[in-house]
């Protein structure tokens, strides 16, 4: 945290992360970066992370501590997009479940009219299998990717008596 730096975050494919060799990991991750910390009442520490920009990677190694490494290529960030009428609702779910969400959220800008923004952020936040998550990770059509999701989030009516 004090040097700025960031770390990788891949979905492990096959083996473990901890206590032998990593097998085979999917081959794009995030890089993420600490930017708070607290100890939790168990004494271990407790970090709070921020999701930067995707990589892929080219080759991986373990080093003789057992740190997972690998050389990285960085992709590039999603072209911007306005949101299409037929997936307008996913910004709209978004907007009324932000406020709820807990303060890990709270250093995000929301750009509701940005595709890549809220496919991303209901990517993230909705309860989908883990390679479907990453399968979304990995387009790089913010397009394609609200496309994905449009049918699988509903929207329900808002409150009329509010």
């Amino acid at each position: 945290m004090r040097e700025g730096c960031g770390f990788g975050v891949v979905q492990l494919a096959s083996g473990q992360e901890v206590g032998t060799a990593v097998q085979a990991t999917a081959l794009v991750g995030t890089e993420a970066q600490v930017v708070d910390f607290n100890q939790l009442e168990d004494g271990l520490l407790g970090l709070t992370c921020v999701g930067k920009e995707r990589f892929a990677i080219k080759r991986v190694w373990r080093e003789a501590d057992g740190l997972n490494m690998a050389e990285v290529v960085d992709i590039p960030p999603d072209c911007s997009a306005a949101i299409p009428l037929a997936c307008a609702h996913l910004s709209e779910a978004l907007r009324r479940l932000f406020p709820d969400l807990d303060d890990a959220y709270s250093w995000l800008t929301p750009r509701w009219d940005d595709a890549s923004w809220v496919g991303n952020r209901i990517a993230e936040l909705a309860p989908l299998e883990a390679d479907v998550k990453q399968g979304l990770l990995e387009l790089q059509d913010p397009l394609e990717r609200l496309g994905y999701l449009a049918p699988l989030i509903q929207l329900a009516p808002a409150n009329l008596d509010a």
